[in-house]
């Protein structure tokens, strides 16, 4: 029996759970006052530790224990941050079998005769140890009556008892009791941090793992070191040996990342049949509604934030696949993405109560697509405010002309025509049919020669996609309703539209970083930079994601130079 039980598999969690202090990840806080309290002997008599499940807060508990009874090979040590592992007091503690260590789970254990049974031990001293230690995990559990059995011991103990709690709910532990503890805040694992565990772990199991698998694993342990173990456990399994990234997607049920982001495309493009299409497909290929939505909201999150803060693309907790696909997406203005994520979010509750989740899902798609892109109150406001000047002009003009009325009603008719004098007319017509990708591409991939109204001359790199082109020519003759004679030249690319609003950029901050109260901020603050530089003109125009690219006359004839 004894060697079955040796030869039993031991889940990764439980095999590859922290020995020592330094093997804690992410919780570098609660290591350095540890380490200090020991070394200068101002150890607390209690502790409460909290955090989400799976982050070490039992693990750290008993290492409390250990460091506090370790007494070394020769027996003659004391309290260390670096249990030697080896004395009998450590490997006891390790194997929870000690008897001056008593671990108690407190969702079993509520009452208040089951404190007062722990308590009658208290006043006597340990039989091996250097400390009694008292170790309850899910405090919160225990009873009212049972917390106030608690508090006059727990207040001034004997000298040879510590106390060390464990919750993942502090605010059901009483304030009476928070007050007797020192408080532990054990921080959620980011993903790189779980990413290093992973890889550390698979080492050590010699298995083979894509990285991209691991990172959709991490993503999935939403912070938790044991959460994330236990997937990996299940992914090894599952994939025989070795994890892929379509292993973990399918053991997961997690959508492919590029679908969901072409998904979310063509919802912004208010595309509503390509988008319960690219849906359906997710959907037939084993991903659940609820983790579509999920993961809809985590794009919408991130578009917001690397909209809000530029730099935040280069960050390394996003992969390349979304860096790629944020800078193409992040044209959209933060107000219709405040729009989208609220809907997504009531989304939520919708298709957890759905009889059919997946019909619940597209209902919630087709309303985003229809209802994101509508005016705020503000563009209704300044749309108001155009039609009242167009009207007191249009009196003024009936007043002063014999034939008035036909005139007016020229003028209304002449404004309903869109008409693209300068690049810039073009962009801004784009961001008002919410074609991000389009708006995109035509500022990386072409070189304008020549622009006006019904007329384009263009450079195109030999490696662009063939159809852009085309998506152009189709958009704008949608459009203005007219055709627009395009001429081509296949050569490598000058300047481009993102290249020259890159330019301008740097060159606004070089000239206000000229200006000598700037200067003096800068001096005055080490370290400081000037991150964005907003222009008046843009303020006043009031426009989402505008960019008024000003471009040198030799370059561009047609440009409008009063726009900049």
């Amino acid at each position: 029996m004894a060697e079955e039980n040796n030869n039993q598999y031991v889940a990764l969690a439980r095999k590859y759970r922290p020995q020592r202090f330094e093997d804690l990840l992410g919780q570098d806080a609660l290591v350095q006052t540890l380490t200090n309290a020991i070394q200068t002997n101002r150890l607390h008599h209690a502790y409460i530790l909290t955090g989400i499940r799976g982050v070490g807060k039992t693990t750290t508990a008993r290492l409390i224990a250990r460091a506090i009874n370790c007494i070394g090979p020769d027996g003659n040590g004391g309290p260390t941050i670096h249990p030697c592992g080896e004395c009998e007091n450590c490997k006891a503690i390790a194997a929870d079998r000690h008897i001056d260590v008593i671990e108690l789970d407190a969702a079993s254990k509520t009452g208040v005769d089951d404190m007062r049974e722990i308590l009658d031990g208290v006043r006597y001293k340990p039989v091996n140890a250097r400390y009694k230690v008292y170790i309850i995990d899910e405090v919160h559990m225990l009873s009212k009556s049972a917390f106030n059995a608690l508090l006059k011991t727990l207040e001034e103990p004997p000298a040879h008892v510590k106390f060390i709690f464990a919750t993942t709910e502090i605010r059901k532990v009483p304030v009476t009791i928070l007050s007797r503890c020192q408080r532990f805040d054990l921080e959620r694992l980011s993903i790189e941090t779980l990413m290093t565990l992973f890889t550390k772990v698979l080492a050590s199991e010699k298995i083979e793992a894509e990285n991209e698998a691991l990172r959709l694993v991490a993503r999935a342990a939403d912070g938790s070191a044991r959460d994330g173990l236990s997937m990996l456990d299940q992914a090894i399994v599952l994939g025989n040996g070795k994890i892929t990234t379509e292993t973990a997607k399918n053991m997961l049920g997690l959508a492919d990342r590029q679908q969901t982001f072409a998904l979310y495309s063509k919802l912004l493009e208010g595309d509503v049949a390509a988008t319960l299409q690219l849906l359906q497909q997710q959907y037939t290929n084993g991903a659940t509604p609820l983790i579509i939505l999920q993961d809809m909201i985590d794009i919408t999150h991130l578009l917001a934030k690397v909209v809000i803060m530029p730099d935040f693309i280069n960050d390394p907790s996003i992969s390349e696949n979304d860096r790629e696909m944020c800078k193409k997406l992040s044209v959209v203005p933060i107000n219709i993405l405040s729009k989208i994520w609220q809907m997504l979010i009531k989304g939520l509750s919708e298709i957890q109560y759905a009889a059919v989740q997946i019909d619940a899902l597209e209902m919630i798609l087709m309303r985003i697509a229809y209802s994101a892109g509508l005016p705020t109150p503000a563009d209704l406001l300044k749309e108001l405010k155009k039609k009242s000047a167009l009207n007191k002009k249009s009196v003024s003009t009936v007043q002063e002309t014999s034939n008035g009325v036909q005139v007016v009603s020229e003028i209304a008719e002449s404004n309903d025509v869109v008409i693209l004098d300068s690049i810039t007319d073009m962009l801004k017509l784009m961001a008002a049919k919410k074609q991000p990708l389009l708006m995109f591409d035509v500022k990386h991939k072409l070189t304008f020669k020549e622009f006006s109204h019904g007329r384009m001359h263009i450079a195109v790199d030999v490696d662009t996609d063939k159809d852009l082109v085309a998506r152009l020519r189709q958009f704008l003759e949608t459009e203005t309703a007219r055709r627009w004679a395009i001429e081509i030249d296949y050569e490598p690319l000058g300047e481009t539209l993102a290249d020259i609003e890159s330019r301008q950029i740097s060159g606004d901050k070089k000239n206000i970083s000229e200006y000598p109260l700037v200067r003096a901020i800068l001096s005055e603050f080490n370290g400081a930079k000037i991150e964005t530089v907003i222009r008046k003109a843009v303020e006043e125009a009031d426009e989402e994601n505008e960019t008024d690219f000003s471009m040198p006359e030799t370059v561009y004839e047609n440009y409008n130079e009063d726009e900049d």
